[in-house]
């Protein structure tokens, strides 16, 4: 592998179609597409400044990295990324990437980050102003997360989420076969038309949560006093270890808690509307 060290770069594709090489304190200045149609890369202590720094790359490590808010949009279209210790200050990342997995990563400006997406690993990642995180990306396995943004996850599938703090108004909706454990989710229209949305352990707030959802699953989970007029038009089994304060015609199954503030059932619900409401005994 050759090294390069102690150095800088810039303008246009200073690097283009350069394979097994390993980047060590080195600046990409202004330009872009410094490393475009490599493989076989290493970049670490490196600083990114520069527009789409890897596109079309296979195999990549990126470590103890600064991805400055001029490198936005750094790395799209590729395989194989291992990112660990490293800040990324520019929005747009990772687009239609199959092999991602970050470890100790801060990406405090994630708008429109991790679209189109598959085989994603992340382990203790913060994640800020991320709106539309995760549009449209699958097999996705998440452990000790944070996230700030809105719009979370839409039309995600295959995801697996442990030990995570999400603040996300409409997160998770048209997502098929997700399984939350562990966590607090806080933010308005959790879940709207799902499919197979399994939460384990959580704690819920924000309004109108769960409807329109198919074959939801809730085990030992919390709902704040917030979490009104809940699980309308929804299939769901729900083991709910608190007060609901308000249901709202759900469609079918059974829901468990400690008590209900108010039930609504009225001439809109939905067939069967059948759902069995019950308290701990």
């Amino acid at each position: 592998m050759k090294l390069i060290t102690n150095t800088e770069f810039g303008g246009e594709r200073p690097l283009f179609a350069s394979h097994d090489l390993c980047l060590e304190n080195v600046t990409i200045h202004a330009g872009e597409s410094a490393l475009k149609e490599c493989s076989n890369i290493e970049a670490l202590h490196c600083r990114f400044e520069g527009k789409y720094p890897f596109w079309h790359v296979d195999g990549f490590l990126v470590k103890n990295c600064l991805f400055t808010e001029g490198a936005r949009a750094a790395l799209w279209y590729s395989r194989n990324l291992e990112m660990i210790d490293t800040r990324v200050e520019a929005p747009k990342m990772f687009r239609e990437m199959d092999g991602i997995k970050l470890t100790n990563v801060q990406i405090p400006d994630a708008q429109e980050t991790l679209w189109h997406c598959c085989n994603v690993e992340l382990k203790d990642v913060e994640v800020a102003h991320a709106d539309y995180l995760f549009m449209h990306s699958r097999n996705i396995r998440i452990e000790n997360y944070r996230q700030q943004g809105n719009y979370s996850f839409q039309y995600c599938k295959d995801v697996e989420i442990r030990n995570a703090v999400i603040d996300s108004k409409d997160a998770f909706w048209n997502t098929e076969n997700v399984t939350v454990y562990d966590s607090e989710i806080t933010g308005e229209y959790l879940g709207w038309h799902s499919r197979n949305l399994r939460l384990v352990n959580c704690k819920i707030s924000g309004t109108q949560p769960l409807c329109y959802a198919h074959d939801l699953i809730m085990e030992n989970c919390v709902m704040a006093d917030d979490c009104d007029l809940a699980f309308e038009y929804s299939s769901v089994q729900a083991t709910v270890r608190s007060a609901i304060h308000s249901v709202k015609n759900p469609r079918t199954g059974n829901i468990t808690a400690d008590s209900y503030g108010e039930i609504i059932l009225d001439e809109h619900i939905k067939a069967p509307a059948d759902c069995k409401l019950d308290v701990w005994k």
